[in-house]
């Protein structure tokens, strides 16, 4: 199983939303390429960044800081916020990203999803925010309709390489990940999911990872880490 460290970025700094509520924001005084460094350091190969302003505005607005990540370290990144055209993930790849996530722009065109899977193989990663079962798009700020699973049916043979679940009800909350709704889905389809939202504890790692649940391919960790809950030392331990 893959341990995600997150970095979410807004206004150039490392930051982390309660719940995706953007009034809700703490700041940390580590720069995004500074946490990477740590993470780095302590032996993590995958990492998990979010452009917040991307996200919010629908174009990238933090790439000259990822693209310094990735200059200055071998990490395999997967990135999202604000990736809504094929240009914006060619972009992306020829600087050496290993995963883009779509999130909106993927629930919006559909089209776009699967000609980016077709184009870009085993590249395409699916954000999908959730609040009670229904997906959330631009930055959380707008609730939809579309059911998760409807949603995972349609795109189920477009290629997608995982889908990030992200619990809005827990994210940033460190209450705990909602293991139950995630392996409830994660059964019904055959791309691998990656847990996000809600971790408070290497207990919850390790419970994720004691699962053996061969769709379950990773879990992102963040305020946890941020707030101190997780020491990155003992994260490492269970890479």
């Amino acid at each position: 199983m893959i341990i995600f460290p997150a970095i979410d970025i807004k206004d150039s700094k490392c930051v982390r939303l309660i719940r995706g509520d953007f009034d809700k924001m703490t700041s940390y005084k580590n720069s995004p390429l500074d946490q990477a460094k740590l993470y780095f350091k302590n032996g993590f190969k995958n990492i998990h960044i979010v452009d917040l302003d991307g996200a919010l505005e629908g174009k990238s607005s933090n790439s000259e800081i990822v693209k310094e990540i990735l200059k200055n370290l071998n990490l395999k990144i997967q990135i999202g916020g604000g990736i809504r055209k094929i240009d914006d993930i060619n972009n992306w790849i020829k600087n050496g990203v290993d995963k883009v996530i779509m999130g909106t722009a993927a629930i919006e065109n559909i089209d776009l999803l699967k000609t980016a899977c077709e184009k870009f193989k085993n590249k395409i990663a699916v954000s999908l925010d959730v609040k009670d079962g229904f997906i959330a798009l631009s930055g959380w700020k707008k609730q939809t309709n579309i059911s998760a699973i409807n949603f995972i049916k349609k795109i189920e043979n477009f290629g997608v390489s995982r889908i990030i679940y992200t619990d809005i009800n827990k994210d940033g909350t460190k209450m705990g990940p909602n293991i139950k709704d995630v392996i409830e889905l994660s059964s019904k389809v055959k791309i691998p999911f990656v847990i996000s939202g809600g971790i408070s504890s290497i207990e919850d790692i390790i419970k994720i990872k004691s699962l053996n649940n061969s769709n379950i391919e990773g879990v992102i960790v963040g305020k946890s880490i941020y707030d101190g809950d997780i020491k990155i030392s003992e994260l490492a331990q269970q890479i």
